[in-house]
């Protein structure tokens, strides 16, 4: 095989070759973070150091960041808190939340309607992007928690979470935003939001796998979502696990130094492709928000008539590209793409689609290369299909 291009950045990310130094440079400090000895005081400090990155990163106070094993299980806690406080008759009962949330978030949610509480949806437009006038709608106040990502893993588009915060607080509802696909893309302040939750994973920033973030306001809720030892606060026991804290703390380190640079680059790399495929390849559609201020910037989710998107991606493997017809946590469905049917788009466009994802390692020749091989597949896939009916 020749070329290799990874663009399931979404997905996943690469480690920086600086975050991979950093933990190397660090793993001596072994010791256990919640120990008096010097070893386990030195830990400590390298803990400290990395919750302080991290708050810079999002624009927070360094004592609302919580470690935990990624955004999954910090959405998982947002909506378990509230859940515990539902059962206690000591807050509202409603949530609200997006119809194009993460599965983290949707899942979530699904599992506590199931069990007989009250959850509602707000729809978006046809970019995928939160009708705000229909959340003004759902939000009353029997609401007490509002879910809206920052930006959608599949589509790419941003939403309007400071809009939706504003609608969320001014019912006396607590907000809350996974913003796990925007950082290091795009700025990201939970102040600026009024966000009095956020939820982020390391490995979507180049940082490790299995370390997170859940960012919890002062005047939040919070509660104990695992228990044992003293750990975060006594909110989430476990001994720490050291380098990989400092890994996501050099992760952030990273992203606030390189955030224009990545936006701009990651942007002129997506714009070629788009532009370059819909010069090349009759009947296709972009999918999510056009421009750069309501875009990821490395995220381009194409829908091409006539084609499956699992034969496209299988091709575009074979030629060494990496792709992903959707969300990479629902591969293994073969169902289309919850987020782009929320958006209208019609279920045979929705097999069809490719989300491609740029990151820091991609370059302009890599995206030659896939409009090189992509065409001729296409192409191919739409000839196969045609002579199946025949």
């Amino acid at each position: 095989m020749g070329r290799y291009v990874y663009l399931d950045n979404n997905g996943t990310t690469a480690m920086a070759a600086e975050v991979i130094d950093f933990i190397h440079q660090n793993d001596g400090l072994y010791g256990n973070a919640s120990s008096m000895h010097s070893l386990g005081r030195d830990a400590a400090a390298g803990i400290d150091w990395a919750r302080g990155m991290v708050a810079r990163l999002v624009d927070a106070p360094a004592e609302g960041i919580y470690f935990t094993s990624g955004a999954t299980e910090s959405n998982n806690t947002v909506f378990a808190i509230f859940r515990d406080l539902i059962d206690e008759g000591s807050c509202r009962d409603r949530i609200v939340l997006s119809t194009v949330e993460h599965p983290a978030s949707i899942e979530t949610a699904k599992y506590l309607i199931g069990k007989g509480y009250r959850v509602d949806f707000a729809p978006v437009d046809h970019e995928g992007r939160l009708d705000l006038a229909r959340l003004a709608e759902l939000v009353g106040d029997d609401v007490c928690l509002v879910s809206v990502m920052v930006g959608n893993n599949e589509s790419g588009t941003i939403q309007p979470v400071k809009e939706a915060a504003a609608i969320a607080h001014s019912h006396g509802a607590f907000f809350h935003t996974d913003a796990t696909q925007a950082i290091g893309k795009i700025p990201v302040s939970v102040k600026d939001i009024g966000a009095d939750y956020l939820s982020l994973s390391g490995h979507k920033f180049y940082g490790p796998k299995g370390i997170g973030v859940l960012y919890a306001s002062p005047s939040a809720p919070m509660g104990p979502y695992i228990h044992g030892g003293h750990q975060e606060k006594g909110m989430r026991a476990g001994t720490y696990n050291n380098q990989a804290i400092y890994g996501i703390g050099k992760a952030a380190e990273l992203a606030m130094a390189n955030l224009q640079d990545e936006h701009d680059r990651l942007w002129a790399m997506r714009e070629k492709l788009r532009k370059g495929i819909l010069e090349r390849i009759p009947d296709v559609i972009v999918n999510g928000a056009a421009d750069a201020e309501h875009c990821l910037p490395g995220t381009l989710n194409v829908s091409f008539s006539g084609a499956e998107g699992e034969s496209i991606l299988l091709y575009l493997d074979m030629e060494g590209i990496e792709v992903s017809t959707g969300s990479a946590c629902a591969t293994g469905s073969l169902e289309p793409s919850y987020v782009l049917l929320a958006a209208g788009l019609d279920v045979e466009l929705a097999h069809g689609s490719i989300r491609f994802s740029f990151g820091r390692y991609n370059t302009m020749e890599d995206v030659d290369y896939v409009l090189e091989k992509l065409p001729p597949i296409i192409e191919k896939i739409r000839d196969m299909s045609t002579r199946k009916v025949r």
